[in-house]
C-alpha cells in the first residue's frame, strides 16, 4: 500500500475543495481509509473513514453535514468532498490505511494510532 494524497490548496470561507488519496499498492479485502489532519501546534485528529469493501463511512462531529469521504475501486482511490469549508479547517490533511476488519475496529477507526499506511499530507488553507 503506497498512498498519495492530492488536491489541498487555499480557499475562502464558504468555498469547497476536493482531497483525494490515490493507492499505487494493492487493496485488500478487509480494508479501510480514513482522512486525519493536523493544524500547527496540535495533535493529529480524526475526519472521516470508509470501509472499502461496502462503503460504510463514519465522520467526526466538526464535519458531519459538510464533508464526504467515497472511495473510487476503479481508480483505487479515497476521495473527502469538503463543503462550507470554515477558518478552522485549517490543517494538513492526511490519508491513512489501515489492513482489517471494520467491523473488529469500528470502535477505533477514529484513532490514528491503528492505521499501518499514511499518505504525505496536503495542505488546506480557508481564509476568513
Amino acid at each position: 500500500v503506497q498512498l498519495q494524497a492530492s488536491g489541498g490548496g487555499l480557499v475562502q470561507a464558504g468555498n469547497s475543495l476536493r482531497l483525494s488519496c490515490a493507492n499505487s499498492g494493492r487493496t485488500f479485502s478487509n480494508y479501510f481509509m480514513g482522512w486525519f489532519r493536523q493544524s500547527p501546534g496540535k495533535e493529529r485528529t480524526f475526519v472521516a473513514a470508509i470501509n472499502w469493501s461496502d462503503g460504510s463511512t463514519i465522520y467526526a462531529d466538526s464535519v458531519k453535514g459538510r464533508f464526504t469521504i467515497s472511495r473510487d475501486n476503479a481508480k483505487n482511490s479515497v476521495d473527502l468532498q469538503m463543503n462550507n469549508l470554515k477558518p478552522e479547517d485549517t490543517a494538513v490533511y492526511y490519508c491513512a490505511g489501515k489492513i482489517g476488519s471494520w467491523k473488529i475496529y469500528s470502535t477505533e477507526v477514529s484513532q490514528a494510532k491503528i492505521y499501518n499506511y499514511w499518505g504525505q499530507g496536503t495542505l488546506v488553507t480557508v481564509s476568513s
